[in-house]
């Protein structure tokens, strides 16, 4: 019988659980290979005195089918600590009942032969046979779970803020979009939002598309989506993600210390993954909010072949909801959207608008043998914004719809290939499109402008990783990268046309090497990237280093270090670029006026677990050279300046973190000091535009059975500014650039989910947040034109003020 199930397990990659005495002496003929895997169960169910009881897609346990009704009960206990689980799913059958606070749970008139399954997030699942743990009624039992340790992942810190998110021990992030607790503000977990609760990012302006990791632009960022870099990356223009959260598995963030196989992303990486294992089960689920609605299917075709599936699209354009009004009033204020005419014209003027965002995800999962493995993806992500103008007046009726659409188109081709248990390889070819479009009409002047960047990206990579002994391992490869880039500029009155496009191929080798000490004390990773530029034959070599020491079993000791390149930057032409909404456009280096933007960067920290208490001090310096004045957004005396130049960046990021039953508790805090150095620029050195000197937030998090419960506090000293100092001509003269700081921003954010079944196979989820609870009224920008006097005017740019949010969510 043993025999058998071994068989069986090969053939259908599922895994049987039980006691060796419960199969003990059993044998039978074997089933017939022509069965199915239901059909396997039930000759083996009616050739056997044994129960089979199917807990998941792959694990099925087998029991003695005699039984009788007993009731139980028991504590959960951590297997590490020994503190108490509260809040854990037990299921018996299709009964479901939930650990209290002292990790205590009964379950009455169960059967014997049964199986417990005792779920609960950031511990591994616990599968139980009743009667061979449960020797008599009313016996209760302490149960012990594991921490869950992710596979082919060395964890340094658990549940770092909250559960589902874990620092590696080379120093990155990974955030288990399944395990993720609920934070501040947000009812879902949106990728982009949520890493913003680490120190050392932020967004200064509140965007999903201008984010900040240690006083770099959004455009430092190399953004990942199942390996292909993602030139788009939020819905509404910034405010929302534009990555579907319920199609991807989980997100690796690193802000130093990169692996080799790593390109671009001077300031960090962001690696949003999929679910990469197929299934033999059909799940799926749907939800909606004030914003958008979505759905998400996981489609098993055959047990090695399965199809995922998730739509999102914005509900604005059929609902007005108040947080649509919200965020259409920060997304589009100051635009050329929401302009208004002049006052005392004869001239009526209003404007309709109409906007709506959608994305479609495919995957497609193939396990072609136990050793070969085949991935497709595919991801489109698209934006609209119309806006009709009409202009009425004594003399002319005229109406224009001018127009504003961000779209990407993403695919690969993945395969894997699994030699021996010491050598794979892989190879991925991909494509990434980015292309921004506006159409703007100027009615008054009967003008026509059409603005256009795209984005070509295409690739191929191929890597080989051998594992060389138990401590050592070897990770190598070569990259290929074509990105073409065009701008087009085209005017009806007077005709102008212009249209610049460049191209740029990269070829890569990369090698490095990880080593563990036997104790598992001692972690390093050091490997060196070398690109070659033909286009300029130019070649960048980039060590990379990151270094982890355990000093005490409480403590230990982090060094890391990286150089890095890239050579696609985004600029900004003119404010009023794209409707003045999306004003960004993406270039390539041309090693003249643009170079290609090179990094170094140095940190050392150390960090301190014990009794679920976390203290984590980090200290970093970053040099990054390379930059143009066009790429830092400024607008003052260097609104118009070509100058090209660098920024030092030194701070500290320190974080405490205390973990209790229910609840989480922490404080961060981060100074630093970034600064330009423009050498053809007067001043040559002064303060960087995303020069936040101190920063903190503080939050708790508590789960009481099926609530969850967040509430959090973001504070941070404003941006630099530079004053007007007076009028000369129709020119504002300015005073010492960012010479002085915006108001200090100030925010509190409240997030509640519910948990609970709709049946025994759909659970839902509702919930609610208030972004901005106090209606603080936060600037994060201040620019100043002149008005109709020619007199110096100040625009204010505000953040989002009260935004409450509802949602509504179902699984199955």
């Amino acid at each position: 019988m043993r025999q058998i199930l071994i068989d069986l397990e090969d053939r259908f990659d599922i895994s049987f659980t039980y006691a060796d005495e419960t199969i003990e002496n059993l044998s039978l003929i074997p089933p017939s290979d022509s069965l199915g895997i239901a059909e396997t169960i039930n000759y083996l169910r009616d050739n056997t005195s044994l129960s089979f009881y199917q807990l998941d897609d792959r694990f099925i346990t087998i029991s003695k089918a005699t039984s009788v009704k007993i009731d139980i009960c028991g504590y959960l206990i951590d297997n590490n600590d020994k503190s108490v689980i509260s809040g854990a799913t037990i299921q018996v059958g299709n009964h479901f009942m939930v650990s209290d606070s002292l990790g205590y749970f009964r379950a009455q008139n169960i059967s014997s032969s049964n199986v417990l399954l005792v779920r609960m997030l950031g511990y591994e699942t616990r599968q139980i046979i009743i009667n061979e743990v449960f020797l008599s009624e009313n016996d209760c039992n302490n149960i012990f779970l594991k921490p869950k340790v992710r596979e082919l992942r060395e964890v340094t810190i658990q549940n770092y803020i909250t559960s589902g998110i874990t620092k590696q021990i080379n120093g990155s992030f990974v955030i288990d979009i399944d395990d993720l607790g609920i934070l501040p503000g947000l009812i879902e977990p949106d990728v982009l939002q949520t890493i913003q609760a680490l120190p050392g990012i932020q967004s200064i302006n509140e965007t999903v598309s201008h984010i900040n990791v240690r006083g770099g632009t959004n455009d430092q960022n190399l953004v990942l989506w199942d390996g292909i870099k993602m030139y788009q990356t939020g819905h509404f223009f910034g405010l929302i993600s534009a990555f579907n959260p319920y199609l991807n598995k989980d997100v690796t963030i690193i802000k130093n210390g990169t692996s080799a196989e790593f390109n671009d992303g001077v300031s960090s990486i962001i690696d949003i993954r999929s679910d990469n294992t197929p299934t033999t089960k059909f799940t799926g689920g749907a939800g909606i909010n004030m914003i958008n609605a979505d759905a998400f299917f996981k489609i098993p075709i055959t047990k090695k072949l399965t199809l995922q599936l998730s739509g999102r699209r914005a509900i604005t354009d059929i609902l007005k909801t108040p947080v649509f009004d919200n965020y259409f009033e920060r997304a589009f204020g100051n635009t050329d959207v929401t302009k208004t005419f002049p006052n005392g014209s004869d001239t009526t003027f209003n404007s309709n608008e109409n906007f709506y965002f959608y994305d479609v995800g495919a995957n497609l999962i193939y396990d072609i043998t136990k050793k070969d493995k085949l991935r497709i993806h595919f991801l489109n992500i698209f934006n609209e914004l119309d806006y009709q103008e009409n202009i009425v007046s004594t003399a002319v009726t005229e109406s224009k719809t001018s127009s504003l659409t961000q779209k990407s188109i993403a695919s690969s081709l993945f395969y894997q290939r699994l030699w021996n248990n010491k050598l794979s390889t892989s190879a991925q070819i991909y494509l990434s499109n980015y292309t921004l479009r506006a159409t703007n009409f100027n009615v008054l002047n009967n003008q026509r402008l059409i603005q256009e960047n795209e984005v070509l990206d295409t690739g191929i990579k191929l890597d080989a990783l051998w594992q060389i002994n138990h401590s050592w391992d070897l990770l190598a490869g070569y990259q290929f990268q074509e990105v073409g880039i065009g701008n087009l500029e085209d005017i009806n009155n007077p005709e102008f046309k212009r249209y610049i496009k460049r191209v740029i191929r990269t070829h890569v080798g990369f090698a490095e090497t990880s080593f563990k000490s036997g104790s598992g004390n001692t972690n390093i990773r050091f490997g060196v990237r070398a690109n070659y530029f033909p286009k300029f034959n130019k070649l960048i070599i980039e060590p990379r280093l990151a270094l982890n020491q355990k000093l005490f079993s409480f403590l230990s000791l982090e060094v890391l270090g990286e150089f890095k390149s890239q050579s696609a930057t985004q600029i900004i032409d003119l404010q009023n670029d794209f409707l003045g909404v999306e004003k960004r456009r993406w270039v390539l280096a041309d090693d003249k006026d643009i170079p290609i933007v090179e990094s170094k960067q140095v940190s050392a920290g150390l960090n301190f677990t014990k009794n679920k208490l976390l203290i984590s001090l980090e200290g970093f310096y970053k040099h990054v050279e390379g930059i143009t004045s066009s790429s830092q957004g400024f607008q003052n005396q260097f609104q118009y300046a070509k100058a090209i130049g660098d920024y030092n960046i030194t701070g500290i990021e320190v974080l405490v973190n205390k973990q209790f039953r229910e609840l989480s508790a922490w404080a961060s805090y981060s100074f630093s000091n970034n600064h330009y150095d423009f050498s053809t620029l007067n001043p040559s050195v002064f303060p960087n535009n995303l020069d936040i000197t101190h920063a903190a937030t503080a939050g708790i998090i508590a789960n009481i059975k099926q609530f969850e419960a967040s509430a959090g506090l973001n504070w941070h000293t404003g941006k630099p500014n530079t004053l007007p100092s007076g009028i000369t001509g129709d020119q504002i003269e300015y005073q010492s650039p960012n010479s002085t700081q915006l108001p200090e921003y100030l925010r509190i954010d409240l997030s509640l989910r519910y948990n609970f079944n709709l049946s025994e196979k759909v659970k839902a989820q509702i919930g609610g947040s208030i972004w901005n609870l106090t209606n603080h009224q936060n600037i994060y920008n201040i620019y100043y034109q002149t008005d109709n006097n020619g007199d110096v005017q100040e625009i204010q740019e505000l953040a989002l003020g009260i935004t409450p949010n509802l949602m509504f969510r179902i699984s199955f």
